[in-house]
């Protein structure tokens, strides 16, 4: 897929990938750990405790072919392999299709023959009916234009039985006073909030049946209150971090996600429902 796409384009703008995997060699010759990666690929709210809560809502014996929508680096992908199961990863950026493989290379915990990588758009997966047994949204459908055909598309892939989980973004009561820029974009044009009730509705007419649904919030408050101390920290010294991705503008970034969520702008939610 072309890079000049308008969402990659956002993603890659500040990527500084051949320096990351020179960082990355120069500190952890023997490979990363999941948790040294964690600042750079756990790009999202809640960090690897939120991804182990969400990879905890499938069972690898029986849901073990898992479709990650929205990959980014990888960090969701080598926690879920990790456990047991098989990873594939879609995302629309190539060049965080090409880091997250080159990544996955590096980290020794990790099962590489348990991950493929794919660039794609969501909205026309390319796989074949009934190919997985769970799809998986971390922050990812908050960047999408027209749920209603990615949400019919991963209906499609999905065996009878199969699971759906997120742990996404959602518009809060206040979401006309969203401070920008903030991760998924820079303005309103990448961002493509849907109010909860509006997002449960749409996996319900898409065939899917809701099983649980719970509002983390207030987790999702207390836990970036937490790295922006880390982050305001002159002592701190991190090897890797989300500036390695978003470039300096993180830090704007960082402190608009705390006054979003405390300000009642946008809200994290999870959501797992059934084919």
């Amino acid at each position: 897929m072309s890079t000049s796409h308008p969402l990659a384009d956002h993603y890659q703008r500040a990527l500084r990938a051949d320096e990351v995997l020179a960082q990355i060699d120069a500190h952890y010759p023997d490979g990363p750990t999941l948790h040294q990666l964690a600042p750079l690929d756990q790009l999202h709210i809640g960090g690897l405790a939120a991804s182990a809560r969400l990879l905890d809502r499938l069972n690898p014996d029986t849901h073990g072919q898992v479709l990650d929508i929205g990959a980014g680096l990888g960090g969701l992908m080598r926690q879920g392999a990790s456990l047991g199961f098989h990873m594939t990863g879609l995302d629309i950026t190539h060049g965080f299709s090409a880091l997250n493989k080159a990544l996955s290379s590096r980290v020794n915990q990790t099962a590489v023959s348990s991950l493929a990588w794919v660039t794609g758009d969501a909205r026309a997966l390319p796989f074949a009916d009934h190919s997985f047994d769970a799809v998986l949204f971390q922050h990812s459908l908050l960047n999408m234009p027209d749920p209603t055909k990615v949400l019919a598309d991963s209906f499609r892939v999905l065996r009878p039985g199969g699971q759906l989980v997120m742990h996404e973004v959602v518009s809060g009561p206040n979401v006309s006073q969203l401070h920008y820029p903030v991760p998924w974009a820079v303005s309103p044009e990448h961002s493509h909030l849907l109010p909860l009730t509006t997002l449960t509705r749409l996996l319900e007419t898409s065939g899917f049946v809701l099983e649980h649904v719970e509002d983390w919030s207030e987790i999702a408050l207390a836990w970036r209150q937490r790295q922006r101390q880390k982050e305001q920290s002159a002592a701190r010294q991190s090897v890797l971090s989300p500036q390695w991705v978003f470039g300096k503008q993180f830090l704007t970034m960082g402190s608009n996600l705390l006054k979003n969520l405390a300000e009642g702008a946008i809200k994290v939610v999870e959501i797992d429902v059934r084919c």
